[in-house]
């Protein structure tokens, strides 16, 4: 019975070996970037710096070099981790598949934080990225040091008024719109009329060379964009973590908006509002946000 056994959990310990091994990314790898095989997929991401762990996880379109300068300044006092999300760059995705959710990314950015050890971390999710974070946040809250959400794309029941059907209508609106224009064949207009949707008119065309092809490596992630999940009062009530609220004074308004419904629920402190910058906060004024982020993480 005990060869049996040790027989048993040799083959186990071989197959999940061999498993491990075929996941590997068949896309070049940044020399910047590392990888581990989470949940059957080869996640990238850039890790530095010691002490407690930063989590930056990023939103539609973009991947992890949206925090280039965050990472920077953030790495010099902390351990940082930004991600790049399933099938999102390095990987090219063509938008075929069905493992792209916001939910998959929860697991897989809480998969990642146990598989590096990082212990309670302050999570950070951007956008599509705060949506990814709350979902970290409700299923693994043992994992949460604090939560900050800049601009996040949370979702909840809204009331049935008119602003609440713009809020409750401005994400599928934005994507949707974003889609239609990927499905016309121009990934550069639906680049530019995403951006200019979440920052203004005018933003796109502003944007360095880089930070184009950073969007457009990631574009066609939005044909597998689906319905966010919906948050309840019961879900944000057990957040007994630290919560920052961050928005831009230019920023659509449907993100303030659903801080207050969450504020329905719990006592969540004021919105931190990034003077002169849209959703794109953490470039369009770095200093200011990074700032305020720091301050809070250093009470916390």
């Amino acid at each position: 019975m005990r060869r049996g056994v040790v027989s048993f959990l040799f083959a186990v310990c071989t197959s999940a070996q061999l498993w491990a091994q075929e996941v590997k990314p068949n896309w070049p790898i940044p020399p910047e970037l590392k990888w581990e095989a989470i949940n059957g997929y080869p996640m990238d991401y850039r890790d530095a710096g010691e002490g407690t762990s930063i989590v930056l996880v990023h939103g539609s379109t973009a991947d992890y070099r949206i925090w280039d300068v965050q990472f920077r300044v953030f790495s010099a006092s902390y351990r940082v981790v930004a991600v790049s999300l399933r099938h999102f760059y390095p990987e090219r995705w063509d938008g075929a598949g069905t493992d792209f959710s916001v939910e998959q990314h929860a697991q897989d950015v809480a998969a990642l934080i146990k598989r590096l050890n990082l212990g309670k971390v302050h999570l950070v999710g951007h956008s599509r990225g705060g949506a990814v974070a709350v979902e970290v946040a409700k299923s693994h809250a043992d994992l949460i040091r604090t939560l900050v959400l800049p601009d996040a794309s949370i979702e909840m029941l809204v009331p049935e008024t008119a602003e609440g059907k713009a809020a409750g209508d401005f994400t599928k609106k934005v994507i949707g719109t974003l889609q239609k224009n990927l499905e016309a064949g121009e990934p550069a207009n639906a680049a530019e009329v995403f951006v200019d949707m979440l920052n203004g008119p005018g933003t796109w065309q502003k944007f360095p060379e880089p930070t184009k092809q950073m969007f457009l490596a990631n574009i066609y992630t939005a044909l597998g964009d689906k319905d966010r999940p919906i948050s309840a009062c019961a879900d944000v009530t057990k957040f007994d973590f630290p919560v920052l609220f961050m928005t831009g004074d230019k920023s659509p308004k449907k993100f303030e908006f659903f801080y207050n419904e969450m504020r329905k629920c719990r006592e969540f402190p004021a919105t931190v509002v990034i003077p002169n910058a849209g959703h794109g906060m953490q470039r369009q004024n770095a200093d200011v946000f990074n700032k305020v982020m720091l301050d809070f993480l250093s009470k916390h």
